[in-house]
């Protein structure tokens, strides 16, 4: 930890505290997460391992979050992460609602590149949701928190706990659009009434393998036919309710891939993508909220290859929580 200067703390996750910090010798601003081990004979977390293991699989990529150095401290471990500003979960909770449909599209496609990525280098993450989704100053998108991820086997040999809870695309996708949760249970069986009543009760006919499921046979809710989207998400376009209506299957294998939506007409069809200087860039608690930098009007598709300089806000510094020595 001498490499670094402690400036603030950002939250604190499952398995460690997040500070921003500052390289003492480059000054370059990273994100460090401690994990402290409870008990030393116990050893370093599965899912702190998993982060590890599944960031260390995926080359660099804009549309992930950057695993930059790994380090003991103390009865524990940090993690060196690149610095984002904000995330897309503050995003939602600061924009007006709903955000603009560029807008949507923008977040949209920066988030199915990254998962499209992670797929190809059969890395499946099992734990999207817009808290995951960090943005930068530049507004670029990047996807974080890799503690529940796998390795997957491409022909499906390998078998998974089903006890993972996450929002996945679809869901993110219609958070976007509605500007609040489609599903928002409190519970698990609040969670499944929430869905039951937008999609409908599930049946063998639509879903030949929910019989298969570990806990099908605990629990029966009563018949309820699916609500047309256009209903659900009045204002949405067409091309919007359509490639939405891909993700939101029952049957897994049904779903659109993400490397097809990215092909899907609801990105070519006006209007286009915001390119990210054009999106909000809302401060994380405790720092003002920045304007989204201003942006010629896009005309033509654009490519987001190309970083922008970024400029980064420091919040105001907090040091209780930085341990001494």
């Amino acid at each position: 930890m001498d490499q670094y200067c402690i400036l603030g703390r950002i939250g604190e996750g499952a398995h460690g505290i997040v500070f921003k910090a500052k390289h003492v010798e480059t000054g370059e601003i990273v994100a460090l997460k401690k994990v402290a081990l409870r008990r030393l004979e116990d050893g370093i977390p599965n899912q702190a391992l998993r982060e590890i293991k599944a960031l260390q699989e995926i080359e660099d990529n804009q549309y992930v979050v950057q695993l930059k150095a790994v380090f003991p401290h103390g009865a524990g471990f940090v993690l060196a992460f690149e610095f984002m500003l904000s995330d897309l979960a503050e995003v939602v909770r600061h924009a007006q609602r709903p955000l603009a449909p560029a807008q949507v599209k923008s977040y949209l496609q920066m988030l199915l590149k990254g998962v499209a990525f992670c797929h190809a280098n059969n890395i499946v993450h099992r734990d999207l949701k817009p808290a995951n989704l960090l943005i930068s100053a530049s507004g670029q998108l990047k996807i974080a928190d890799f503690g529940l991820a796998r390795v997957f086997s491409p022909d499906g040999s390998r078998l998974y706990t089903h006890q993972v809870a996450t929002r996945a695309v679809g869901c993110i996708m219609g958070e976007l659009l509605n500007g609040s949760p489609l599903f928002p249970g409190e519970n698990d069986i609040e969670q499944l009434c929430c869905v039951l009543r937008i999609l409908g009760t599930p049946s063998p006919q639509v879903w030949p393998e929910i019989t298969e499921l570990p806990d099908y046979n605990k629990i029966s809710f009563k018949e309820q036919a699916p609500v047309p989207l256009e209903e659900v998400l009045s204002d949405a376009s067409p091309q919007a309710l359509d490639l939405l209506g891909q993700f939101l299957l029952y049957p897994p294998r049904q779903r659109i891939a993400a490397s097809k939506a990215l092909l899907h007409q609801y990105f070519f069809t006006a209007p286009l993508p915001a390119h990210p200087s054009e999106l909000p860039i809302p401060q994380r608690p405790g720092g003002p909220a920045p304007k989204a930098h201003p942006g010629p009007p896009h005309v033509h598709n654009f490519h987001v290859d190309r970083p922008l300089e970024e400029s980064l806000l420091d919040p105001e510094l907090i040091r209780p929580f930085i341990p001494e020595g």
